[in-house]
């Protein structure tokens, strides 16, 4: 069910809340850029079955939640917080989905004494280190974008207004065209045959209602600093990563396993961006709850 909730400082935020109305753990999604709340409304089953109450915040500017002028990674944890006291829930599992990565990190940083675990599914990393190519194996598209996003918010802006508008209509059968050389081949089965297509697309629609703020947000902050250090997370991650991926490079997981003391690989061969989540959601989701 899609409601609208409140964080701290009053602006409103957009909130799919699934699964088990009676559990006392959340399972807190983090969808990726751009996207909104409504990509995780089909794992309602898995956390139906699993005893979770599923939680997914659109993030500020995106759907229906409004927009967070200047904000970094880490500020997702108080809108995290904030949902989840206003449901009652203490303890939550935290996954993130790409550019939902650092913003599931992000709340394993900031709340240990509620977060059980995180797990980041192809998860960025951050950019400017210097044992980071951040660029290197990303498709065509997103190296444009990014060299973008780094002129500021007045050209990513203009670029958005001439790029980003036909998402608003997207159809589900126009999405793998769209994305262009960001998906491998197995990508694109994981769109057109695992039905990907038409919940990412149904996502994309809704995510725009009110303009393209989140996903200029959403880059800003991943050129900037993410507001905690990888090295300072205590709770356990898993970083699970295809090395086809074209979207997030396959050194963005290991950079991450490199810099987390507490993570642990789940680096998979064959796999890209979509077909990660695609086929091996079970396994992601058994993980998850070994740490209940």
């Amino acid at each position: 069910m899609l409601q609208v909730l409140h964080a701290r400082d009053g602006r409103a935020l957009d909130v799919l809340v699934a699964g088990d109305s009676e559990a006392d753990i959340a399972l807190v999604c983090h969808h990726g850029t751009p996207s909104d709340a409504t990509i995780w409304s089909g794992w309602h089953e898995d956390a139906l079955e699993n005893g979770l109450r599923l939680v997914a915040i659109s993030r500020p500017g995106y759907g229906l939640s409004d927009r967070r002028k200047g904000r970094d990674v880490s500020s997702v944890a108080n809108d995290v917080e904030d949902v989840l006291d206003s449901l009652s829930i203490e303890r939550f599992f935290s996954i993130g989905w790409s550019g939902g990565g650092p913003h599931a990190l992000a709340c394993g940083a900031a709340l240990p004494s509620r977060c059980l675990a995180v797990s980041s599914l192809a998860g960025v990393g951050p950019y400017g280190e210097p044992d980071l190519d951040f660029l290197e194996g990303m498709g065509p598209e997103n190296v444009e974008e990014f060299g973008i996003v780094l002129q500021g918010e007045g050209p990513l802006r203009e670029w958005m207004d001439e790029h980003a508008d036909a998402y608003r209509t997207i159809g589900d059968d126009e999405l793998a065209e769209a994305l262009g050389g960001l998906v491998p081949d197995i990508d694109v089965i994981a769109l057109n045959e695992k039905g990907l297509a038409s919940t990412w697309a149904s996502s994309m629609r809704r995510c725009f209602t009110n303009g393209w703020d989140g996903w200029i947000d959403d880059d800003l902050a991943f050129c900037e600093k993410w507001g905690f250090a990888p090295s300072e997370i205590s709770v356990p991650v898993t970083v699970w990563q295809g090395d086809l991926d074209l979207m997030v490079p396959f050194s963005h997981g290991k950079w991450l396993l490199k810099h987390i003391p507490t993570a642990k690989a789940r680096l998979e061969v064959g796999h890209g961006h979509l077909s990660l989540v695609a086929d091996l959601r079970q396994e992601i989701i058994d993980d998850l709850v070994s740490h209940r």
